[in-house]
């Protein structure tokens, strides 16, 4: 189980390091690029709640996929202003409850 804990907290590292550049992508003007980054910061987290669970390889790419067993919700993408903030938002809250599963507290 320790392999586990490291392999998630790996993720959700890289989660919480996406999710501050697409932050910054959001403030520079760059919304294309923040909401595929947002994707990926979602997938990363929801990674390392499968590989808390004693996912041995987590293969796959679709929030809506990965959310299926750990959540019931399905976010949205969107290229404009708006749905870029919003993609930041569910980024955030994915990486946020990730890090609460996993112990570590909000940064």
């Amino acid at each position: 189980m320790r392999q586990c804990e490291a392999e998630a907290r790996r993720w959700l590292a890289q989660a919480k390091s996406d999710l501050a550049f697409a932050e910054v992508g959001v403030r520079e003007g760059f919304f294309a690029q923040a909401c595929f980054i947002c994707q990926q910061a979602g997938e990363k987290a929801l990674k390392a709640l499968h590989y808390r669970r004693g996912g041995r390889i987590v293969l796959g790419h679709s929030l809506a996929e990965l959310l299926h067993d750990l959540l019931s919700d399905h976010p949205a993408e969107s290229f404009s202003p708006r749905q870029a903030a919003e993609a930041v938002a569910y980024a955030r809250q994915f990486v946020a409850r990730a890090g609460t599963a996993l112990g570590d507290g909000p940064h």
